[in-house]
């Protein structure tokens, strides 16, 4: 998640403490969005443990179509 907060605290301009509580942020708000197989991972996908299941993935991911309201 470090290199995550770096790479927006670079491309805003914002201080590193800005840009964590603005990835922070957004990381719950997925959690509360995603299905909860994905969102139970997301701190590992972020961090760059864990490997996916991409086989499984596309099942998962047919739902998030309306994850910002569309459908």
């Amino acid at each position: 998640m470090d290199e995550l907060i770096k790479q927006v605290s670079q491309k805003t301009g914002i201080s590193e403490a800005q840009a964590k509580v603005a990835v922070e942020t957004v990381l719950n708000f997925l959690k509360d969005k995603l299905p909860q197989p994905i969102a139970g991972r997301l701190d590992d996908i972020v961090a760059g443990a864990g490997d996916l299941d991409l086989d499984n993935l596309g099942d998962l991911a047919k739902g998030l179509g309306g994850l910002f309201g569309n459908k």
